[in-house]
């Protein structure tokens, strides 16, 4: 993730979200890896991420699917790792129908309004993950997973809010409540 880039995030309320910190911080603890922490991130799901994108027309598409959602149920119930570079360590939400359903309806709005989705963001393609660890050292793989063992997973709760960010650091443009019944 060293290279800069934009992503369109998930996130979740404040039960779940605090979960998901308790991974980071005894992660951090342990000092294996507290980079999450470091770029000033926040525990979500990427929907979607490019290298470039212009963040006004970005945010009238969200506006809008965003009031058509739902908050959205999700059971982050496995643990796994990306066998990519960067070493990342997760948790996975079960892949829900109305989670994939989520993501493909948002895929859409955005094709429609002309933006690309690259390969691993389309919808047959797409892993849903949170990432609680990032360059993980191959030798401390094993102990990791153990910590996340810990968690007594599953754990639920909502998505609620999806927002863009640019990284890294992480800096958010914007995000909107789904539902968004807050503005009534």
């Amino acid at each position: 993730m060293s290279e800069g880039g934009y992503a369109i995030e998930l996130y979740f309320d404040p039960a779940l979200e605090n979960q998901v910190l308790k991974a980071w911080n005894v992660l951090a603890r342990r000092q294996i890896s507290s980079q999450l922490i470091e770029i000033e991130s926040r525990p979500h799901i990427t929907l979607y991420s490019t290298p470039f994108i212009d963040p006004t027309k970005l945010e009238s598409i969200i506006k809008t699917f965003a009031s058509k959602q739902e908050p959205l149920p999700l059971s982050l119930s496995t643990i796994g790792c990306l066998p990519n570079d960067n070493n990342i360590l997760f948790l996975a939400p079960t892949p829900s129908l109305s989670l994939l359903q989520f993501h493909s309806q948002l895929c859409d709005a955005m094709r429609k309004e002309g933006i690309e989705i690259s390969e691993e963001y389309r919808p047959d393609n797409w892993i849903p993950y949170c990432a609680v660890a990032q360059d993980v050292p191959k030798a401390r793989m094993g102990e990791s997973l153990c910590v996340l063992r810990d968690l007594k997973l599953p754990v639920a709760g909502y998505a609620m809010d999806i927002g863009l960010v640019e990284f890294s650091p992480v800096r958010e443009f914007f995000s909107f409540v789904l539902g968004n019944t807050l503005e009534g």
